[in-house]
């Protein structure tokens, strides 16, 4: 039966934005990065997820800001903490210990083993095709936190059999290679798209799609994937999005 509060009205990038929102469960301590997990983020604790505690690399802790931070040093965000500790904190005490439940990260590449590049394009650093924005504390992010959450647009630009830094750990070349590097955090369990919803398989750690958005096909998928994707054999449909979520996001966005 189909959902009489949903809205037919909306673009596949704030299908994604709304996915990923609804991953964060109320009263979560998430570790945000700038961008669409921001976003996202911002829009769960204003719609399902009033609890959720959001927690930036500048030291904020519980911030509730009023509009989307422009960066992690924005002023709302200390202006609306709980509170406003320094980053060898937030790094030394918070992080690393794992007391952060979910990091939420984006990536300019991912592979099949959900490895994040934000570093460098090209087959050397030293001289690359493109010189990213780089790490800042997505590494420490993707090996500390309890899960970690991806959201990224998909394409095969993107989505590459290898990435050609490792930035931030994913599984690495598969299993047991969080263990054997002494990575904390149980790794990525959730790859958002503008198409559909990837996790990691529980044996081979492999991404596998999961869940198709409205109206995405699953040779879409694949044909936007850099290595031969795997599909679930009980693949589901995201459902769409509510008006409220649309309304807010949509505030948010333009305020």
């Amino acid at each position: 039966m189909s959902d009489p509060t949903a809205s037919t009205d909306f673009t596949l990038d704030e299908m994604m934005t709304v996915a990923a929102a609804r991953a964060l469960r109320d009263g979560a301590r998430c570790f945000v990065g700038i961008g669409r997990p921001s976003t996202a983020a911002n829009l769960a604790r204003r719609t399902h997820s009033p609890g959720l505690v959001l927690i930036y690399e500048s030291g904020t802790i519980g911030a509730k800001p009023d509009r989307l931070p422009l960066s992690i040093g924005d002023g709302v965000l200390a202006e609306t903490a709980d509170a406003v500790v320094s980053v060898p904190e937030i790094f030394n005490y918070w992080l690393q210990p794992g007391r952060i439940d979910v990091g939420f990260l984006g990536a300019a590449q991912i592979d099949r083993y959900a490895n994040i590049n934000t570093t460098v394009i090209g087959a050397t650093y030293a001289d690359p095709k493109v010189r990213l924005p780089g790490a800042g504390g997505a590494p420490e992010i993707a090996a500390s936190c309890c899960e970690v959450i991806v959201i990224v647009p998909q394409s095969r630009r993107t989505f590459v059999d290898r990435v050609d830094f490792v930035t931030s750990v994913g599984f690495g070349a598969g299993p047991g290679d969080r263990q054997r590097l002494g990575l904390r955090g149980h790794g990525p369990t959730l790859v958002i798209t503008d198409l559909g919803l990837l996790r990691p398989d529980p044996d081979t750690c492999e991404l596998t799609l999961t869940q198709l958005h409205p109206g995405v096909q699953v040779d879409q998928v694949t044909a936007a994937t850099g290595w031969p994707l795997k599909v679930a054999p009980d693949l589901t449909t995201t459902a769409e999005p509510t008006a409220r979520e649309l309304a807010t996001l949509r505030q948010l966005l333009h305020p």
